[in-house]
Formats: C-alpha cells, structure tokens, sequence
C-alpha cells in the first residue's frame, strides 16, 4: 500500500522562513521598551543574565526565540513579572489601523522612551505638570491653527485593535 504525502502549507514565519514569529517579535519589543525604560544598554543586560550583547539584540528583534528560564532571567533583572513581555499581545485576528500602527511605532521610538524616563524622574508633581502643558502647547502650535478644542490628529489616544474575522 502506497502512502500519500500529505503537504503542509508553507508557513508565512518561523523557523526556516527568515521571518520572526509575531509573538517572538512582541516579547523582544516589551524586553526592549523595558530595559530602555530603566536606562540600560544591551550590555549591561547581556552582562547580568550571562550572554552576550549580541545575543540580547536578537532577542529584541524577535531573530531567536527566548527560552523560559531565559525570559525568567530577564524578568528578574528587568524587575517585571514575565507576564509583562505578554502585555499588549494582540490576537491573531487583530488588525491595526494605519494611525494606531503610527501611534505603536512612536510608543517604540528610543527617544520616545527616553523622554518617558526622564518625565518620571522629575520629583516634583507641579514641574511635571507645567512640562506637559509646555509639551501641548509647542505640539499644538507646530501643527497649524484648529477650531477652538480641536485635537491635533497625531495627539489621539489609539483605538482599541479591531477585530476581524478571516484574515
């Protein structure tokens, strides 16, 4: 009796595709945001859990996967539970607009992270409150005159992902 092979079809990440596992790719984002969050290098967090900096950049990109007691390693020198590195995983289904993929992509930026750190070590709460009004202010004027309590588009908080089915 012959046996028939069965085809499997081609997976669009993974292993064997160059392309990074989406999840892979999320942890690596939150390890990132997270040591950057804490004004540690590469380095540094490489030097804590025993790897090389190298190693540490590929896990941020998502290019190798992080074992468990890897991930655990990180969490404890990141202080974090490791669920955070899950936090704000979308569902498979989920599909970003173009302006809440902008929005995701500021959140990322170094600088913007860097901005978020130093924002918070401001001691004093009335000096944090007159860097956000001075903040809206310049962000309001670079963007042109609006009608009167008009939020500037690119000042919007993102919208929940929608979901959809079939995709």
């Amino acid at each position: 009796m012959a046996r028939s092979k069965v085809r499997r079809p081609r997976a669009a990440f993974g292993r064997g595709t160059g392309v990074p596992h989406p999840v892979d790719v999320h942890v690596g984002k939150r390890i990132r945001m997270r040591r950057l969050l804490l004004g540690m290098n590469q380095d540094g967090l490489a030097k804590a859990i025993g790897l090389t900096f190298q190693q540490v950049q590929k896990y941020e990109r998502g290019a190798n996967r992080i074992s468990a007691s890897r991930l655990a390693d990180v969490a404890k020198v990141l202080d974090v539970p490791i669920a955070f590195f899950f936090s704000g995983l979308p569902a498979p289904d989920d599909v970003l607009s173009v302006e809440d993929r902008q929005w995701q992509d500021w959140t990322e930026e170094p600088e913007t992270i860097e901005l978020v750190r130093f924002y918070h070590a401001i001691p004093h709460d009335g000096v944090r409150q007159q860097l956000r009004d001075l903040v809206k202010e310049i962000a309001g004027a670079s963007t042109g005159p609006r009608k009167t309590g008009e939020e500037a588009p690119h000042l919007r908080q993102p919208r929940a992902p929608r979901r959809t089915r079939g995709r």
